[in-house]
């Protein structure tokens, strides 16, 4: 499933908290927003594309979940933050190549072809993962370690990036054929930007395999490398990206463009960006995974990075002036995403609201957030209640309307999106600072729920009211438009 990703360090944002976001673009799926109770998380759990059943641990911790609204393929949880202020996003569908995938081949489900036989049991996946560690884990560093468990011991059928954070720390994983596995923690001054390729491009060995301090792997990963000729180095430094990436064509079209757009945004200054004597394009291969930022990182700068198309530049698809380069490259806000989740551990605060989930729903150029407490038992009806038909009480469907009518009347209709997404980040603010104050004076945790419904009203006569104009201009719009002055 491709996505994208941004990871923020507490020194790199602008309050101190560590923020991990992801666009999960799937294939127009329904979501929603829920809390998934100890009570009902099973203690066996199976998966719908591997038939794989793993035993789960006793004692799962309360976590909220994006579960697509249609069983059929499974929970999908995409993201969530658990009751001990753990955060996880699972997951960045990564990119390989032919060398590792011969030397530690997918574990796929393939069902039996003949009698006498039984099917082959796949690994675990997209479908499973958050469902599988987040009820488990009570730092991200622990996240990481139970995930490498479980990829060693069943395998895994396609190739992902997760993350997870707590208030301290961002751990980054990514897996590595069917069993294999790398890990690096992100700088605390830095960000990460991943776009759907193999992403980590420096590691050091001997913490991994001595204290483990900022980087983690599987066992046998240096045998892994040594016995199947992986290392594809020349200068003596370990890039994993070279040794287990991609560096195809079809990456210059899909993923590195967007890495370029969002490091060129936040380190404008750093390098040379565009030109013929530009440090990096948007084809480059080098582009850093993780950077320092020029300036301090915002919930509204992560938002507006994920939603981004190439605004300003000649491969914007909406910009009027056609180069022969309009829309040739990925955009990074796309038309099938399903929910965005930037997932806010705030250490500054008292424990019990340090999780602040802001959620995002449809095609993310045009959508806008609503922050959600997550220490509840429940979330209100406007995020929780999805169906699988169009309903405008629900925050997803109006957040895919809205879309759908913007687009093809962009000129006119985008100072109208503006509009909406900058009175959502208002007043998602000043709610969150109002109700964040209210606990710090109560200490009483019935305030989050009073606070997530109030925030959901007001993103619910927000989001009405956008609708309203977007398809009063639509209407403007129509093609059977006609006028006569009658006297």
């Amino acid at each position: 499933m491709a996505c994208t990703t941004i990871l923020v360090g507490k020194k790199a944002s602008y309050d101190g908290s560590t923020m991990i976001a992801r666009n999960d673009d799937g294939f127009f799926d329904e979501k929603k927003l829920i809390v998934v109770e100890p009570k009902d998380q099973p203690r066996k759990y199976k998966s719908k594309i591997a038939h794989l059943e793993i035993e789960l641990p006793d004692n799962p911790l309360r976590y909220t979940s994006n579960p697509s609204v249609d069983p059929k393929n499974g929970i999908w949880p995409a993201n969530g933050i658990n009751s001990a202020n753990v955060a996880m996003t699972a997951t960045e569908t990564l990119t390989s190549n032919p060398r590792v995938m011969g030397a530690d081949p997918y574990v796929v489900y393939k069902k039996k072809e003949k009698r006498g036989e039984k099917d082959t049991i796949g690994g675990i996946g997209e479908e499973d993962l958050v469902a599988i560690v987040l009820p488990y884990i009570k730092t991200a560093r622990e996240g990481v370690i139970r995930l490498g468990e479980l990829l060693e011991k069943y395998g895994t059928y396609e190739p992902n990036g997760i993350a997870f954070n707590d208030s301290d720390e961002i751990w980054r994983l990514e897996t590595i054929g069917g069993h294999h596995w790398i890990a690096k923690r992100v700088k605390d001054e830095e960000y990460v930007i991943m776009p759907n390729q193999f992403g980590i491009d420096s590691f050091d060995f001997d913490d991994a395999f001595g204290e483990g301090k900022e980087h983690l792997c599987s066992k046998d990963l240096r045998e892994f490398i040594a016995e199947n000729h992986l290392d594809c180095n020349n200068d003596g430094k370990c890039n994993p990206r070279l040794i287990f990436g991609s560096h195809d064509d079809s990456d210059h079209v899909y993923n590195t463009p967007r890495a370029w757009f969002m490091a060129r945004y936040f380190n404008p200054r750093t390098y040379k960006w565009d030109g013929p004597n530009a440090d990096f394009t948007p084809e480059s291969d080098d582009i850093p995974w993780s950077l320092k930022p020029e300036r301090k990182i915002g919930v509204d700068e992560v938002k507006y990075i994920l939603s981004s198309y190439y605004q300003g530049t000649e491969f914007s698809p909406y910009t009027s002036q056609d180069t022969g380069k309009r829309g040739m490259y990925r955009s990074i806000g796309i038309n099938r995403t399903g929910c965005m989740a930037i997932l806010q551990i705030r250490g500054y605060m008292p424990e019990e609201i340090k999780g602040v989930e802001w959620i995002c729903f449809g095609p993310n150029s045009f959508n806008a957030p609503l922050p959600m407490y997550t220490n509840v038992n429940k979330m209100p009806k406007y995020v929780s209640n999805t169906t699988m038909d169009p309903d405008t009480n629900s925050f997803y469907w109006n957040s895919r309307l809205i879309a759908a009518l913007v687009d093809p009347y962009f000129g006119s209709a985008i100072q109208l999106v503006e509009r909406y997404q900058d009175a959502m980040l208002n007043k998602g603010h000043e709610l969150v600072n109002k109700f964040d104050k209210e606990f710090k004076e109560t200490k009483d945790l019935k305030v989050l729920e009073k606070a997530n419904d109030a925030i959901a009203e007001m993103g619910k006569k927000e989001t009405s009211k956008a609708l309203r104009n977007v398809l009063h201009n639509a209407s403007v719009h129509m093609k059977n438009g006609y006028n006569r002055a009658d006297n």
